[in-house]
This record gives structure tokens, sequence and C-alpha cells, in this order.
């Protein structure tokens, strides 16, 4: 009896080089800023309305007409850190 053909071939698995690795790099990179973001809000009193207004006017109104780090730290007052991710994650 003959063996059966792999499914797929190697080059199936093309997506794991070239270029995944730098795209999952920035899905985590944006939990990072999201996990940070929402730590700011309960550092503040959670979600009253001046913290959204701050969030709006520090970050949000400012679309992309500024480096995205620089809008971040002018909202978060630092750059952002991974403690809340880790955290988020159970791996504090």
């Amino acid at each position: 009896m003959d063996s059966l053909p792999p499914r797929y071939r190697i080059p199936y698995f093309s997506h794991i080089m070239g270029g995944y690795q730098a795209g999952y790099y920035s899905y985590i990179w944006s939990e990072v800023l999201d996990a940070d973001t929402v730590e700011w809000f309960k550092e503040n009193g959670g979600m009253l309305r001046e913290n959204g207004q701050h969030f709006r006017d520090t970050l949000l109104s400012h679309g992309g007409s500024e480096d995205a780090m620089v809008l971040f730290e002018n909202f978060r007052g630092r750059p952002p850190e991974v403690g809340p991710l880790l955290n988020r994650r159970g791996l504090n």
C-alpha cells in the first residue's frame, strides 16, 4: 500500500517567514499601548468625562498629525510601559 502524499507542501507555511513576525509584533505593541491606556484611566478615577476629554484632546483629536509615540506620551505623561500588559496576562 502506498502512503498518502502530504496535503500541503512546505511553501504553504511561507506566512511564518517574510513579514509575519513584524505583523505579530505590531499586534503585541498595540496591546501594550491599550493596557497602559486602560491603566491610566484606572489611576485617574475611571471613565469620567474629564478623563475622556483628556484622552480626546491629547491623543485622539490629533490623528496622524504628529508622531504616534509623541501623542501617546502627551496623553500618558510618560513613555509606554509593558507592566500593565504583563499584569493583564497574569505574568507579573
